[in-house]
């Protein structure tokens, strides 16, 4: 990274993703990131492993990976969190994440996103079970 790059905020850092990918990807990252904030207007943007974005909460709720055919939306604590509309569609094998995988052309259920969101900060901010 230059030094202008180590300057810029997280959420320029996304921004930046975002007009840099210039087609449906970014566009539906976009999207996600306002449905992210209108579920959680506190929502903490973060920028990891080498530029994914990250969108936390006391703890993180989900990560935004872009690739050629698909952004992943993937659940850090997914496996815990009810799923009653089955937006989870990869990395369903797992025991803790589950992902959202989003296509050229397809469009997510924004309520249910959104409801999915809460629940993860509903699990992330619970109280933790004493040893």
């Amino acid at each position: 990274m230059n030094t202008s790059e180590t300057a810029k905020t997280a959420s320029e850092l996304i921004d930046t993703k975002i007009a840099e990918l210039g087609d449906w990807r970014g566009k539906t990252l976009a999207h996600i990131r306002a449905l992210m904030r209108q579920a959680d207007p506190d929502v903490v943007e973060e920028v990891k492993w080498r530029g994914v974005p990250v969108w936390s909460h006391a703890g993180i709720i989900c990560t935004g990976e872009t690739y050629k055919s698909a952004v992943k939306l993937t659940f850090a604590k997914g496996a815990a969190l009810a799923d009653p509309t089955g937006l989870f569609n990869s990395s369903l094998e797992g025991n803790t994440r589950r992902a959202i995988d989003i296509h050229k052309g397809e469009d997510i259920n924004a309520e249910a996103f959104k409801t999915l969101i809460r629940a993860a900060i509903t699990l992330n901010t619970a109280p933790r079970p004493k040893p």
